[in-house]
């Protein structure tokens, strides 16, 4: 191979790879973004995180409501949101509250039908054991549910907490819930589908700071 050769090639190896850095070495718009700002840009805003459950929301974020989105929480909890959010970087509470109203439907709508798979997938030892339990009481009476879960109200943040590396948040669900209760001839003997009741919900879950997995765990359900 000549010189000329050697060159040559040499020129269009450094033109090809200035246009891979071109095309890789830029952002298309379609990467995925950090969840949480870096830490130098947190500093610059405010430490808190927003509070929508008072007010007006600031411009450019969502209005607090029961579809999850946005930052919902009560004053109690925010000491405990300010300590989460510095101990879990990945920490997003807009997709958290997603996550538990999803949560919320999943389970009670698992209970309902004696769903044990998703109950189990959805639950930590204890609150799938309470489940299981009721369900069995239920079976054993020959009883069945045709509840409907109409809409859900308002979901908050009303507490978290941390526990070594345990994070436990605590949501207060208020929803609208048709309850109806068959017997083994499918007759309803309590309950009914034209008036629904309102529930008024303390759920707790938990999850270890840092797991790879990123799923909370109901921890426990009682009525506020």
């Amino acid at each position: 191979m000549t010189a000329f050769s050697i060159v040559l090639l040499a020129m269009i190896a450094a033109f090809l790879g200035m246009r891979l850095y071109s095309v890789l070495g830029k952002r298309t718009g379609h990467e995925q973004e950090p969840v949480l700002p870096r830490r130098d840009e947190r500093a610059a805003a405010s430490p808190a995180p927003v509070r929508l459950d008072e007010g007006e929301a600031p411009a450019g974020l969502p209005a607090a409501g029961a579809s999850g989105t946005g930052l919902v929480y009560e004053p109690a909890a925010e000491a405990g949101l300010r300590q989460l959010l510095a101990a879990d970087r990945h920490f997003d509470a807009g997709r958290f509250m997603e996550g538990a109203e999803a949560a919320y439907r999943m389970i009670l709508e698992a209970f309902w039908a004696g769903d044990r798979d998703t109950l189990r997938d959805l639950c930590d030892d204890d609150s799938y054991e309470g489940f299981v339990e009721a369900i069995e009481a239920r079976t054993a009476r020959g009883e069945t549910l045709d509840n409907r879960l109409i809409g859900i109200d308002s979901a908050k943040i009303t507490a978290v907490e941390l526990s070594r590396r345990e994070a436990r948040i605590t949501v207060r669900y208020q929803a609208d819930i048709s309850a109806v209760t068959r017997d083994a001839e499918g007759k309803m003997i309590a309950g009914s589908m034209s008036d629904a009741a309102q529930a008024d919900d303390l759920w707790t879950f938990r999850r270890q700071i840092g797991s790879s997995d990123p799923n909370w765990l109901l921890d426990e359900a009682e009525a506020a």
